[in-house]
């Protein structure tokens, strides 16, 4: 029985935790809390601490990183947990395999492939893309093995997105909902559980390794009609949703951390914003969740 480490128990984590535990590995959580989902180990402890994660991550085979330090202090706290998880990989010999996003790759014009180059026009873009650089340079190395699974803003049980947060709630309570966006600019969305199985089928093939992945994902669909199909799953009201200005975000951004770290990324929402994950679901046979089944998933986890 293998140890696998998985560091963070967020819904990308926890759903990461039951993977493993279900085919029989042997598991452990490290969260700061000491969460995590029942029937694996869970660790209260720091990750960031280099010292601290070596010790618990001493004969593991793998090491998923799915952590998500909060939004607004990405720039103070993703540098040193980056480190702390490079050192573990290097100290303890296990695989890293990181979850990542699309914020390295900037404002492009047209899908995003994993060839895209990385050129971040924002904070935390340069943020994501100094922590995938490092890893790979490690590997490179031969210091360490690495990989990268991305994913584009979530769905799912215990999603954290402006959509998720902002706009679902009130869908499925029949409210006015508004949303810093362009409403029918196609938009890509990522199903958890996904994320979830691309970590492990990357992590089991070597010929996987040294490079990055996009999490086969389902066809974009606008916010407008993700928020129109939310209503009809869950039986309310046609959706109302209207698109909220930046000069409204910004003004939101003097009371809420959040809301001020959104402006530098407008670009995701304002224009076309498409995940190609074409590489992925020819490499390991992944069919992606359906916008349905995620939405149904999102849906009833706010209900309960």
């Amino acid at each position: 029985m293998s140890l696998q480490i998985v560091v963070g128990a967020g819904p990308v984590g926890s759903a990461t935790a039951r993977l493993l535990a279900e085919r029989g590995d042997q598991v452990r959580v490290i969260t700061r809390s000491g969460g995590g989902p029942d029937g694996v180990e869970r660790v209260a402890a720091d990750a960031s601490d280099p010292d601290v994660l070596a010790r618990y991550t001493e004969g593991a085979t793998t090491i998923y990183s799915c952590a998500g330090p909060p939004y607004h202090r990405w720039p103070a706290d993703w540098p040193p947990l980056g480190a702390a998880l490079i050192k573990a990989a290097e100290s303890s010999g296990a695989l890293l395999v990181t979850t990542g996003n699309l914020y390295g790759y900037g404002a492009v014009d047209g899908p995003m492939t994993e060839e895209t180059p990385l050129r971040p026009n924002s904070i935390k873009g340069h943020v994501r893309a100094k922590l995938w650089t490092d890893a790979l340079e490690a590997h490179r190395a031969g210091r360490i093995r690495t990989a990268e699974v991305r994913g584009s803003d979530y769905l799912g049980a215990g999603a954290v997105t402006s959509f998720s947060v902002a706009v679902l709630p009130k869908v499925i309570a029949g409210k006015r909902a508004s949303a810093p966006a362009d409403l029918d600019a196609p938009h890509s969305w990522t199903y958890v559980g996904d994320v979830a199985r691309t970590l492990l089928a990357v992590a089991g093939d070597e010929t996987a390794w040294g490079r990055a992945w996009h999490v086969p994902s389902a066809e974009p669909v606008p916010a407008r009609a993700l928020a129109a199909r939310a209503a009809e799953l869950a039986g309310a009201p046609p959706a109302r949703i209207g698109a909220m200005p930046v000069i409204a975000l910004r003004l939101a951004g003097l009371f809420n951390p959040t809301a001020r770290e959104l402006v530098e990324t407008q670009y995701q929402w304002r224009r076309p914003f498409v995940l190609d994950s074409t590489a992925a679901t020819v490499a390991f046979g992944i069919k992606p969740a359906s916008v349905d089944d995620a939405l149904s998933e999102s849906i009833e986890a706010l209900r309960t």
